[in-house]
């Protein structure tokens, strides 16, 4: 699949940002689903996944209780809803897709989201 995401831009802290990814190419519903983030020279740390078929959800003990992550194969979409923003949150998003049989991986062009204090 190939992957879009959208929905980064400026917010203040205490502010939310809904991000979305959208996948193009058949089989989504098959793919493990997951926002990354990174900033300059740092790793790209993973944030939250929802896993194929049952939808389990993973977050990063950094943004727990202030993300929820949701996919929805009929329409090839994932997003991120992020309240209570905090600029520790300032990165680029990534969206993540990796295959539950080939385990092959597909990675979207990042967001930036900035939040001001």
């Amino acid at each position: 699949v190939q992957l879009q995401a959208s929905g980064g831009g400026l917010v203040q802290a205490g502010g939310s940002l809904r991000l979305s990814c959208a996948a193009s190419g058949s089989g989504f519903s098959l793919y493990d689903m997951a926002w990354y983030r990174q900033v300059p020279g740092k790793q790209r740390d993973l944030v939250a996944s929802i896993t194929s078929g049952t939808n389990t959800a993973y977050y990063a003990s950094t943004v727990k209780g202030r993300t929820t992550i949701s996919r929805d194969d009929a329409k090839n979409t994932m997003s991120l809803q992020m309240n209570g923003l905090k600029p520790e949150d300032t990165a680029v998003y990534f969206c993540n897709a990796r295959h539950i049989l080939t385990r092959r991986e597909s990675w979207g062009r990042g967001t930036q989201v900035t939040v001001s204090s």
